[in-house]
């Protein structure tokens, strides 16, 4: 087992990142650590209703899945649908704000790190990734 695939199994090493390896190195980490990529295309987001549905596709969101806040916060504090020692969020194409307004993105980013802080209690890496 590589250095980077035992990092990404690491919960203490996890939280929100800017990539800086290639996509396709990811994608090979992952598979060796048996992470499924939760994964979606930014490029079309252009408002929050458009950034949850991308993200509530990504994660498999159940029904009760409200497109808010409050339900993307929920949702990626349960994942109880998805079988993983790991999860990976990988947030592509996405411009600096991700397709939110300034507000919008502050709100986001701090859903994804109490997402991780929640999942560091639980002994569980939750990574969050932008390319």
């Amino acid at each position: 087992m590589n250095e980077l695939t035992q990092r990404l199994q690491n919960a203490d090493e996890a939280g929100v990142f800017r990539l800086n390896c290639e996509l396709q190195r990811l994608h090979a980490v992952a598979a060796e650590a048996n992470v499924p990529l939760l994964e979606t295309d930014l490029s079309t987001v252009h408002s929050k209703g458009e950034f949850l549905a991308a993200l509530a596709q990504a994660i498999g969101a159940p029904e009760w899945f409200g497109n808010n806040w409050d339900a993307l916060a929920d949702a990626l504090q349960d994942l109880s649908w998805l079988a993983t020692p790991a999860y990976v969020l990988l947030l592509r194409n996405g411009d600096e704000q991700l397709g939110l307004s300034s507000a919008e993105h502050k709100i986001a980013l701090q859903i994804f790190d109490e997402a991780v802080a929640f999942w560091k209690s639980q002994g569980k890496p939750f990574w969050v990734f932008f390319c």
